[in-house]
C-alpha cells in the first residue's frame, strides 16, 4: 500500500518498450535525433501552438529554473505562492539559474489570488533602482497541496500579470492531471489564457525521467538552449529523453495514466469519507490527498504495510485520538486493491 510519491512509482512498460527500442544503433546527439523531431512536432500539436520551442530536460526543477531564467533578469523577483514547489522543494535552483532573481511571495498557503498578485507586484516600485525590478509570475498547476486552478482563476491571474506586462510561468510537472481534472485542452490551460511557458511533466507520470519546456514565443529559443548547455542539462544521448517522450504522448497516453491516477485518489477520498474522524485539509481534485487522522488509526494503517507522508507526529508515541496530518498521493500505478486495503486498515 504504498501512496508516498507519484515520483516513486514505476515508469510505464510502453515507455520502457521505447528506451529499448531507441537503443538500437545510432542517433545523432544533443536533441538532433530523429525521435525528437517527433516529439517536437507532436508537442505543438497538443498545444495548438505551430511555433512553440519545445526542449526535454530530465528533472523538473531543470525545467523550472531554467525556463524562470530565460524570462526573468537577475535583479528581478519571479512572483509565486508560498507553497509553489519553486519556492518550497528546489534548494534555491531558481535562484541559482536566474543568477540571483528573488522569489516573492503571493498571500498564503498554495494558491495565488489576483488581488493579493496585484498588491504583491505593486509592493515593489517600478524603476525604484534600490529594490528587485517585477519579473515573471509562476503558477503551480496542480499545487503543491492538491488544488487545481479553474481557469477562470488562471485567466484573472494572468490578466493581473498582462496588467503589468509581466510574463507567466506554468509549472505543470502535474499537468496532465490537472487537465483531466478540468477536462479542458492544453490550449485552453496555456497560452490561450496568457502563460507564455510550461514545463509539461512527464516523471511523476508514468515515465522514467523527463520533462518538456514549452516557450509559446519562439524567441526565447537561442537563450533556453545555451542556458541548457551552460547548466550541464543537455543530454548527449538526448534519444532516451525523446524516447520517453514520445511514448508518453502516443495514443495518449499521458491523458489514460492521469486518469488512472486521479481516478484511485477520487476512490481514496471516497473511502477516507467513510472514516467519521478523517478531516480534509484540502479538497482532493487531483491525485494527492491532504487529510488528518487520529493518531490510532496511523498507527493501525503503518501496522498494516502503509507507507505514505506525515506532517505532524511523533505516531509511535503520543496521545492516540490527537489528529495528525498526511500526505496520500496516488500514481497510473496505484490498484483499487490497494486504495480498498488501505481503507479496511484505517477502519480497523
Amino acid at each position: 500500500m504504498y501512496f508516498g510519491s507519484d515520483n516513486c512509482g514505476p515508469a510505464h512498460p510502453d515507455v520502457m518498450q521505447a528506451l529499448v527500442d531507441a537503443n538500437a544503433g545510432y542517433q545523432a546527439s544533443y536533441g538532433n535525433d530523429t525521435i525528437m523531431e517527433q516529439v517536437r512536432d507532436r508537442i505543438r500539436a497538443i498545444f495548438e501552438a505551430p511555433r512553440a520551442a519545445v526542449y526535454l530536460v530530465a528533472t523538473g526543477t531543470a525545467a523550472n529554473s531554467l525556463a524562470l531564467a530565460t524570462m526573468a533578469q537577475p535583479w528581478q523577483t519571479i512572483f509565486c505562492a508560498p507553497l509553489a514547489h519553486i519556492q518550497v522543494d528546489e534548494c534555491h535552483a531558481p535562484e541559482f539559474y536566474t543568477g540571483g532573481s528573488k522569489l516573492s511571495l503571493v498571500g498564503e498557503g498554495d494558491k495565488m489570488t489576483p488581488d493579493a498578485l496585484s498588491r504583491t507586484i505593486q509592493s515593489w516600485a517600478a524603476g525604484d533602482v534600490h529594490v528587485s525590478q517585477r519579473g515573471p509570475v509562476s503558477i503551480t498547476q496542480v499545487t503543491e497541496r492538491g488544488h487545481v486552478y479553474a481557469l477562470d482563476e488562471l485567466s484573472a491571474l494572468t490578466d493581473v500579470a498582462r496588467q503589468h506586462r509581466l510574463p507567466v510561468h506554468m509549472d505543470g510537472a502535474r499537468f496532465a492531471n490537472a487537465i483531466t481534472a478540468l477536462e479542458c485542452t492544453p490550449a485552453q490551460m496555456t497560452w490561450a489564457i496568457g502563460v507564455d511557458a510550461v514545463s509539461f511533466g512527464g516523471t511523476k507520470n508514468g515515465c522514467l525521467g523527463v520533462e518538456a519546456v514549452v516557450f509559446f514565443n519562439p524567441d526565447h529559443a537561442w537563450e533556453f538552449e545555451l542556458r541548457r548547455k551552460r547548466g550541464a542539462h543537455l543530454f548527449s544521448k538526448h534519444r532516451y529523453l525523446s524516447a520517453q517522450m514520445l511514448a508518453y504522448l502516443n495514443d495518449g497516453l499521458w491523458l489514460t495514466l492521469a486518469k488512472k491516477s486521479n481516478g484511485a485518489c477520487a476512490r481514496l477520498a471516497e473511502g477516507l469519507r467513510s472514516l467519521p474522524d478523517c478531516h480534509f485539509v484540502a479538497e482532493p481534485q487531483a491525485n494527492l490527498i491532504f487529510a488528518t487522522l487520529p493518531r490510532a488509526t496511523h498507527q493501525r494503517l503503518h501496522a498494516a504495510g502503509a507507507i505514505y507522508g506525515m506532517y505532524d507526529g511523533p505516531v509511535d508515541n503520543g496521545d492516540p485520538d490527537e489528529p495528525l496530518m498526511m500526505r496520500l498521493v496516488c500514481d497510473w500505478s496505484t490498484t483499487d486493491e490497494y486504495v480498498d486495503r488501505f481503507i479496511a486498515a484505517a477502519l480497523g
